[in-house]
């Protein structure tokens, strides 16, 4: 079900059309750094227990919306919603992060996974159907999916890696093996932000994190191909979808994926320079960032300083401003709302 056709200065951005105030949202804008969302967590019990309520999904996402009026709602879920979606176990270890069962180290554990049942992802649509319903007209609905090297690097080692040696390994070891399991994330990924759509999502984010861990060549393959077939696929069924692409760490492959992959919009991370990414990424094409998260936490002169510099550097072109990765949980909501002061008092 789509919203009445109200005027959405995100989606306007997102779709090419410049503005005089950037949108914005912030990756990560509900998490930890809110006590909204602490109390809550604490009420739940835990992560996935909150992303895989309808309900409290619906509540987090909201929460930064109600309380700073983001141009904005991306989706309170998780990229390993998929991998249990292909048959994968998802749990949580406190203080360690996400653990997926079995790992797929090698060829015969990639074909001996099993689809989870059909309904795994029904309560992400659910929560997409009930945020809808409240949203002020003027806000974004934004879903999202890990892009397939990223979600791959997490479904081999069985958990996060800071070198995701595991995939890596096997990328070069057994390319065959990596390209079907690769596939079938690419097919999951597909039919996920479909049905995110239809239920009434406008806009998604393909966030391919670990990509900056890639030589070129692998990058071309494992971050390049996948993605473009997922926007292709995307097109196909949901032609009226704005796609962004984030691959974190891409460097200066990033202008290859801006030119090759298909988005409508680019997410460019902390590590390059604005005026890099306004002077080589595609002329007219949306650009999404690029504050880094720890001058956020700085506050002061710094984060004043940064945030002008980014703000002149895409001046010229459409522009969503966000951070460069995500929020993090010691940020003072403080330091958020004087960002927010900034950039709304650009004009």
């Amino acid at each position: 079900m789509r919203r009445s056709d109200t005027h959405r200065p995100l989606l306007a951005t997102l779709k090419g059309a410049r503005q005089a105030v950037p949108p914005m949202w912030l990756m990560r804008q509900a998490g930890r750094y809110l006590p909204e969302y602490r109390a809550l967590r604490e009420a739940k019990g835990g992560f996935l227990a909150m992303a895989m309520d309808p309900a409290a999904a619906c509540e987090i996402t909201m929460q930064p919306i109600r309380r700073f009026g983001f141009d904005g709602a991306i989706l309170f879920s998780d990229i390993l919603t998929v991998p249990m979606a292909l048959g994968q176990q998802l749990w949580f270890e406190t203080g360690e992060g996400p653990r997926l069962a079995p790992p797929l180290a090698d060829a015969a554990a990639i074909d001996a996974l099993q689809p989870g049942a059909p309904d795994t992802l029904d309560p992400v649509y659910a929560a997409v159907r009930n945020i809808v319903a409240i949203l002020p007209d003027e806000v974004t609905m934004l879903g999202f999916a890990g892009s397939p090297w990223t979600v791959a690097t997490y479904m081999i080692a069985g958990q996060g890696s800071r070198t995701h040696d595991a995939a890596r390994r096997l990328a070069y070891r057994d390319p065959a093996a990596m390209q079907r399991l690769v596939d079938r994330i690419v097919g999951v990924t597909i039919d996920y932000l479909a049905r995110q759509h239809e239920a009434g999502v406008e806009a998604v984010q393909l966030f391919d994190s670990w990509s900056g861990s890639l030589s070129p060549e692998q990058f071309e393959r494992w971050v390049i191909a996948p993605n473009k077939a997922i926007v292709g696929g995307l097109r196909a069924r949901c032609p009226e979808l704005v796609i962004i692409g984030f691959p974190k760490g891409a460097g200066a492959k990033l202008a290859d994926y801006a030119e090759q992959v298909g988005v409508d919009a680019v997410g460019v991370d902390e590590t390059i320079a604005p005026e890099w990414a306004a002077r080589e990424l595609p002329a007219g094409m949306p650009v999404q960032g690029n504050l880094d998260p720890l001058a956020l936490i700085a506050g002061g002169d710094a984060l004043a300083r940064a945030v002008d510099r980014i703000l002149t550097a895409f001046a010229g072109r459409p522009h969503v401003f966000n951070l460069g990765h995500g929020i993090l949980p010691d940020t003072p909501i403080a330091h958020v709302e004087a960002l927010i002061v900034q950039v709304r008092g650009a004009a």
